[in-house]
């Protein structure tokens, strides 16, 4: 892939650069707006599995319709965001922000008026939807538009908004479940983001750069790939589908055969994009993105710590609340840590790398590890009486890690993107960390529950938990593996 000139900033650099003497500069205000995109997607992501009980309570949800309604937003998010990315190219970044953050607010408070479950779940398709043509452009916009020296702090904060949503999702989702906020109950946690997306849609209007001439023209020049974003979207379809509901209904034939399915649906879809491509036309997937190795290498780093990620999320909480017995706030709380680490981790991490390079995130793998080893260890000497204390240790242990190893990921995937390809590499990246979560959940998920079997107790999820807590190393050494070949590809660069 060809790198940008650098002697040739975009017209929107230059002007974010002559007002870095604002009391609160441009860039600040910019990044502050995106962030609450990341927070209120991901925290729409996780909150719901909180909410589960009262669901099932207060709508008589079964656990297929529990199932969709946690899964059908994971699957919508992850199916639409290359599509999002892509149109955010096409038709501009600022504008599909506020698009996707407009409609956001709409589908939330429509999820919060769901009369009964059917109702929910389809509400709860079009907010992933919705999330997915407004996530796309943070990144895209941080890449395409902030100056070089700005964007490593910029995708810091998105991995610290990122991370503080999926903990909040539980934190904050158990504190207004429990508070009833209202009399209002689980609808609150979708109502609230009805006025935060408003004013960060109207806000957005303000601070976000529109499209330079240039890329308007580009844009004329450009067309649509309605078949191609069809293709992707039923691509995924097949995998998420059966991934998010297989474990609950024993794995019947029909997700083998959507799995299986899904690999022609796939390579048709590929061969048209190239078809297209050499037609001179402007395809939703940008195949020549993954001509470059640091982009290869670096999304398939970050698809590893997903996998790690959402698989030990998923399992731990199953842990502290069936295992442990804990309430929803209580096993939120217990998070808090992590999260708050994370957050810290994330803001000297990003220091750290800028001086040190890529083995920074080796320590970060290492960090991660250890803590994960000591949980291990915690669950095995307790025999499932275990210290929360030391849950608490090990976690927050992970949380620095975590903070230390996702935001240099994301920035060395991204590091020679193209800004007329931001939206659509950006979309492939949280693309792939999506789908890495769903597929960590459903094998590690499974493996959770093979391991239990029909036995009950704190002791058996302890059991449990540490088979899963040991495949979460696993997969964490081969985040510390594909890093050590990223840093073999920059030296070889630097070299050339």
């Amino acid at each position: 892939m060809t790198a940008e000139n650098p002697t040739a900033p975009s017209s929107a650099a230059s002007s974010l650069a002559a007002r870095a003497s604002d009391p609160l500069p441009r860039t600040g205000r910019m990044l502050a707006v995106l962030l609450v995109a990341v927070f209120m997607a991901q925290f729409d992501f996780f909150v719901a599995n909180v909410a589960a009980p009262s669901l099932s309570e207060s709508l008589h949800a079964g656990q297929a319709a529990l199932e969709l309604i946690v899964g059908g937003y994971a699957f919508a998010y992850a199916s639409g965001m290359i599509t999002g990315g892509r149109l955010g190219d096409l038709l501009g970044h600022r504008r599909m922000f506020v698009i996707g953050t407009l409609g956001f607010a709409v589908t939330s408070v429509l999820c919060g008026l769901a009369a009964n479950p059917a109702q929910l779940i389809a509400f709860r398709l079009l907010q992933g939807l919705t999330a997915a043509a407004m996530v796309p452009q943070v990144l895209a916009t941080i890449t395409a538009v902030f100056p070089a020296a700005a964007r490593p702090g910029a995708i810091a904060w998105y991995g610290v908004a990122g991370g503080i949503g999926s903990i909040a999702g539980q934190v904050l989702g158990g504190v207004l479940l429990e508070a009833d906020v209202f009399g209002l109950g689980w609808r609150v946690i979708f109502l609230i983001n009805g006025p935060i997306g408003l004013v960060a849609a109207l806000v957005a209007l303000r601070v976000l750069p529109g499209r330079s001439a240039d890329a308007r023209a580009s844009r004329r020049r450009s067309s649509a790939d309605p078949l191609g974003a069809l293709g992707i979207a039923l691509s995924l379809a097949l995998l998420v589908i059966p991934l998010s509901l297989g474990r609950g209904e024993h794995w019947p034939l029909w997700t083998w055969l959507c799995m299986i399915a899904a690999v022609p649906a796939g390579a048709a879809t590929v061969a048209w994009e190239r078809r297209l491509t050499r037609r001179g036309g402007t395809p939703t997937l940008e195949l020549s993105l993954f001509h470059s190795p640091p982009f290869r290498t670096g999304l398939l780093a970050g698809f590893a710590f997903y996998l790690y990620f959402g698989s030990f999320m998923f399992t731990l909480t199953l842990l502290l609340q069936a295992g442990l017995g804990q309430s929803a706030v209580r096993a939120g709380l217990t998070f808090a840590p992590m999260g708050v680490m994370f957050g810290v981790a994330s803001m000297v991490g990003k220091r750290l790398t800028a001086r040190h390079g890529l083995p920074v995130v080796l320590l970060g793998t290492a960090l991660i590890a250890a803590g994960l080893c000591l949980l291990a260890v915690a669950l095995e000497v307790s025999s499932g009486d275990v210290p929360l204390y030391l849950v608490i240790v090990a976690l927050t242990i992970v949380g620095i890690g975590n903070g230390i190893v996702l935001p240099a990921l994301n920035g060395a995937t991204l590091a020679l993107v193209r800004p007329h390809q931001a939206g659509a590499a950006s979309g492939v990246l949280t693309t792939a960390q999506q789908f890495a979560s769903a597929i960590g959940v459903a094998v590690i998920g499974t493996i959770f529950y093979a391991a239990l079997g029909s036995r009950h107790g704190a002791g058996s999820y302890a059991e449990a938990m540490e088979l899963s807590t040991a495949l979460a190393v696993v997969l964490t050494l081969a985040v510390a593996a594909t890093v050590w070949g990223l840093m073999r590809l920059s030296r070889r660069a630097a070299a050339e």
